[in-house]
């Protein structure tokens, strides 16, 4: 009964590859036990000693990591973050093939050790390997969620608050659909304090919009390689939720077939709810119907990518 007890009551997380986000998870105090997994054994081991000899300077009392994924059993959340890097100019579906190779081998690795795991899907192209997740897991789709849209917002958050002066926590506005190009924008409900952006700037979002926030990703990709750091830190906003059952909502990626008039199975980023169940339900959000055209074109984007991936 004891041993049972402790298995509840334990906040274990894993994270796959990535150690921004380790330490994202770890400064945020939300697990009493992480694991890591990569298959570079030595320096897997040299980045858990360094974690584990700044132990006193954390709150998380225990720190293991292993190239064998049995080292996660017992986890309520694994974070996926595995994958080969964006290139310079390379937009994010054009790695697909290759990424989905690598979660051939990690997915079933996973589940072994786990078939109760909340999955989570950092790796691009996010809302196609979420899919890939879904299908190689078995898992139920609430348990397999990707972070989607949650920094795209968090990016656009940050943009509105620049042009405004204002704090980021103070803009109100989201991002739907692909983790990518052929992402929506909802502008009606831009806002700051209730005021709508849009009504003070009828052209805010359209083509004649002078701000295009949606090169800020690949700017940065240019100057930098990749992204990391910004992508660590969004993710302990979401195992927070599920670790703490705040029941509060994110704009990432889930299962959308036969919503919006969507038939095929893809996974796009929506208004959902995240609790200790794991992604338990969807709001429905009241698009127009050109709003409704773009998230249809996402899918359609995505869908034409999954229907000649193989062995799936």
């Amino acid at each position: 009964v004891a041993e049972e007890e402790e298995t509840v009551l334990n906040n274990k997380m894993t994270v796959v590859v990535g150690m921004v986000c380790a330490i994202s998870i770890l400064g945020k105090s939300l697990a009493d036990e992480l694991a890591l997994v990569d298959v570079l054994e030595d320096k897997l081991k040299g980045e858990m000693m360094d974690l584990q000899h700044g132990n006193l300077f954390l709150q998380t009392p225990k720190t293991v990591a292993d190239k064998e994924y049995s080292v996660t059993a017992n986890s309520k959340i694994v974070v996926v973050t595995a994958g080969v890097r964006q290139q310079d100019g390379e937009g994010c579906l054009n790695l697909v093939q290759r990424n989905v190779d690598v979660f051939k081998f990690i997915i079933p690795q996973i589940v072994k050790y786990g078939p109760d795991y909340i999955v989570i899907v950092v790796s691009n192209p996010v809302d196609i390997l979420t899919d890939v997740t879904w299908k190689l897991s078995g898992l139920l789709k609430h348990r397999v969620t990707g972070s989607g849209c949650n920094l795209d917002s968090a990016r656009f958050h940050y943009l509105m608050a620049e042009k405004l002066g204002i704090h980021p926590t103070s803009c109100h506005g989201w991002i739907w659909g692909e983790r990518g190009d052929s992402s929506v924008t909802v502008w009606n409900g831009v806002n700051v304090a209730g005021v709508s952006l849009q009504e003070l700037n009828p052209e805010k979002g359209t083509d004649n919009d002078s701000e295009n926030w949606k090169e800020v990703s690949y700017e940065v990709i240019k100057r930098k390689g990749y992204t990391n750091w910004a992508t660590g830190l969004s993710v302990p906003d979401l195992t927070e939720s599920m670790l703490k059952n705040l029941t509060r909502i994110h704009p990432i990626s889930t299962m959308v077939k036969g919503m919006y008039g969507i038939e095929n199975e893809v996974f796009l980023s929506l208004p959902c709810i995240l609790n200790a169940r794991g992604l338990t339900s969807v709001i429905n959000q009241k698009f127009k119907d050109d709003e409704v055209a773009q998230l249809k074109k996402s899918a359609d984007t995505l869908w034409d990518i999954q229907k000649d991936l193989k062995d799936l």
